[in-house]
């Protein structure tokens, strides 16, 4: 049987929720890379690469927030592809996605799981 592999992860602490403005994106650096955090309302906050997928210009955080139906989506700054924050999809050029993170808030602190 061969080797299982497991990837282990870790949440890590970014920010206050309340620190985020709703309907904007701001940049966290964990570690090494760059995470655009996006707060819509409330607790609800999204977490992407801050790197464009078409250009890899860290700009996404800069990206314009808005919705296609119930869907939370943001669009690149440069080429305006829009992306959807929970999935990473990109609703204008099936061949781009953007990456996505998980994230809770634990006592008011948004926190962001980032693999191993």
């Amino acid at each position: 049987m061969p080797p299982t592999i497991e990837m282990t992860t870790t949440w890590e602490r970014t920010c206050e929720v309340d620190d985020l403005e709703p309907g904007w994106g701001e940049v966290a650096l964990l570690g090494t890379r760059q995470i655009a955090l996006v707060r819509i309302a409330g607790e609800e906050v999204y977490a992407v690469d801050h790197h464009d997928p078409r250009t890899g210009a860290p700009v996404m955080a800069r990206g314009i927030v808005g919705s296609r139906g119930d869907r939370p989506t943001i669009a690149s700054p440069l080429h305006k592809e829009v992306y959807d924050l929970g999935t990473g999809e990109c609703f204008t050029d099936g061949s781009l996605a953007l990456r996505t993170y998980r994230t809770r808030v634990v006592g008011g602190m948004i926190e962001v799981e980032l693999d191993g």
